[in-house]
């Protein structure tokens, strides 16, 4: 593992805790070069098929996924915390599956189900761009079934 400060390739694990809610373990390491200590994640690579409209497939990628709810959320009053809290419920949701592929159509409903709870803007702003809204009436159509 490089440090992420100076970019040495020594560094030594000070601490691994297991994280039950993401069937993750965190580790904390140290860098010997310069001292810096640092976090990391290191998850199960068990890889989730993301079958989009078009037909292709792809890898679920929960950065993709964070960036689209960074979006969803800017400049409202959500941390970083909340949207992996809310990524990782996704993830262990589709992990919980017999089947190892979700449509892109499931997994926009399942953000959106989980969104609606934490924040309504957020959620009209991410049913936007996944809905991918045409004109105003899509628009008022989508906030009425919000009320």
């Amino acid at each position: 593992m490089r440090c992420p400060k100076c970019g040495g390739g020594d560094t030594r694990v000070i601490d691994s805790r297991m994280q039950d809610a993401t069937n993750a373990i965190k580790r904390r390491r140290e860098c010997r070069s310069c001292g810096y200590r640092f976090t990391t994640f290191e998850r199960c690579e068990d890889p989730i098929e993301v079958m989009k409209s078009d037909g292709s497939s792809q890898a679920f990628d929960r950065n993709k996924l964070l960036v689209g709810l960074m979006r969803a959320t800017s400049k409202r009053d959500i941390d970083l915390a909340t949207l992996n809290g809310l990524i990782d419920d996704i993830e262990r949701e589709l992990r919980s599956r017999t089947l190892t592929a979700v449509t892109s159509h499931e997994l926009g409903d399942m953000v959106l189900k989980r969104l609606e709870k934490i924040d309504k803007v957020a959620y009209i702003r991410f049913a936007s761009v996944y809905r991918d809204f045409q004109n105003i009436e899509e628009f008022l159509s989508e906030l009425d079934k919000l009320r």
